[in-house]
């Protein structure tokens, strides 16, 4: 290793050593070339640095004091995610096993007490909380959505399979005639391929299933052989103050002739979803007062009908009530699920399955909320007072629903149909059995 020496007042000294010399003495230099001394200088920067540590601690204070906020808050949100994690995972089942027993021990009751297999009360209540109406709704725009023509062999072939649909009669057999499903589910008729019964007082107004009938106690009706409704519930309050002042049950107040000589009669009739949808005159009959009961939308399938008690006095209805030969004719169309409208072909301000809102559960607190329309003085401006003759075009289910008759009748008259029988427009009812 060599090394450089440089004489300096006798002391031979290393070039490192020069420099930190240097270094150390330059400092002094430009202390006093400013005028000020170390100590003066750092005296006045004490209050300077005690404030920025003053101030440097109220930071990290508040900085403490949202770190434990922060986690705090993370923790609520953290049990808020396990509980909820929790209720998803294990409420569905906690309901299925509670909706498991209260429907067993129902049903123990009902064998116990001998009565019908149908709903309790609490059963009633959680179905008709169900959105039925918005899934209506969704379901008749879906329904008159535009069917592009390469799909409707598929899908028009698909629904006359499933559900045994007769083209053949048909006015257009075509399935490119088609635009939409509502279409479809409303297809006319060729004619003569429905034939009316000229002899029989009282004709079938549609195609379907016969689910009940027969005669209707003073305040009772059955919907199917065992469960009843009200005809007071159904029908809605009497229309006169003569009517409802008289001192006799609601049946007998319906009633034109009150000699004893005249029943009420009732005949139930269910369309399927694969059914003829448009529904005719059943008789020769004037209608004077629509009444539209803005219901629930439940199935009205043979099987939820002999479930639910007083399901057509719950559903969506449109009601006629009027005259015919005999005394006193309703004619009613109830609404169900999926059916998108009722359309009545005389009655342009009809709406039917109207949007009541997002308020799922929410329901009338009574049946008798309905709008009324009197036919006889609405018409009588136009000088046009309807009327319908057997087998009329009256109007059209976008889907399959309900048709209810309930008429006034001799006592001699007589049925010609059976629970469960299949039945189409035209076809006859029942007769007028003659005296002995």
């Amino acid at each position: 290793m060599v090394s450089y020496f440089v004489p300096r007042s006798r002391v031979l000294l290393k070039a490192g050593n020069i420099r930190k010399a240097v270094q150390e003495q330059q400092p002094a230099k430009h202390m006093q070339q400013n005028g000020s001394w170390p100590v003066l200088r750092h005296f006045r920067q004490l209050p300077t640095n005690a404030a920025s540590n003053g101030s440097s601690s109220a930071a990290a204070k508040a900085t403490l004091q949202n770190l434990k906020e922060q986690k705090q808050l993370q923790m609520r949100r953290n049990m808020l995610q396990r509980w909820t994690g929790f209720l998803l995972r294990w409420a569905p089942m906690g309901l299925c096993v509670f909706g498991a027993i209260e429907w067993q021990l129902h049903k123990m009751r009902c064998e116990r007490d001998g009565a019908p297999r149908t709903a309790s009360e609490f059963q009633s209540k959680i179905y008709c909380s169900l959105p039925l109406r918005i899934i209506s709704r969704c379901w008749g725009w879906l329904a008159s959505c535009y069917m592009p023509n390469t799909l409707r062999p598929y899908i028009y072939g698909w629904y006359s399979n499933m559900f045994d649909v007769n083209l053949n009669e048909a006015l257009y057999p075509d399935f490119n005639h088609y635009n939409s499903l509502q279409q479809f589910f409303t297809r006319p008729l060729r004619e003569g391929v429905r034939i009316i019964d000229a002899k029989a007082p009282l004709v079938s107004p549609a195609d379907g299933k016969v689910l009940h009938f027969g005669s209707a106690t003073d305040h009772l009706i059955e919907q199917v052989k065992g469960v009843d409704y009200s005809i007071e519930d159904f029908l809605g309050p009497l229309q006169t103050v003569e009517q409802a002042n008289a001192s006799i049950s609601y049946a007998q107040a319906l009633k034109e002739k009150r000699d004893g000589s005249t029943d009420l009669y009732q005949c139930v009739i269910y369309l399927a979803p694969g059914d003829y949808h448009r529904f005719h005159s059943p008789a020769a009959w004037q209608p004077q007062v629509r009444r539209h009961f803005s219901g629930e939308l439940l199935s009205v399938s043979p099987k939820v009908a002999s479930w639910l008690p007083g399901l057509f006095c719950l559903n969506e209805r449109v009601l006629y009530m009027g005259k015919w030969q005999h005394g006193f004719f309703s004619y009613t169309a109830v609404g169900a699920t999926n059916v998108g409208s009722v359309e009545i072909f005389m009655d342009s301000e009809l709406k039917t399955n109207r949007w009541n809102g997002l308020n799922v559960g929410a329901h009338p607190p009574s049946t008798y909320e309905y709008d009324e329309l009197d036919l006889i003085t609405k018409q009588s401006d136009d000088k046009q007072v309807p009327k319908f003759v057997k087998g009329d075009l009256i109007g059209q289910f976008n889907m399959g629903s309900t048709i209810v008759l309930l008429f006034e009748a001799p006592k001699n008259f007589k049925f010609d149909i059976a629970a469960g029988q299949k039945i189409r427009v035209g076809e006859s009812l029942g007769h007028i059995a003659e005296h002995n």
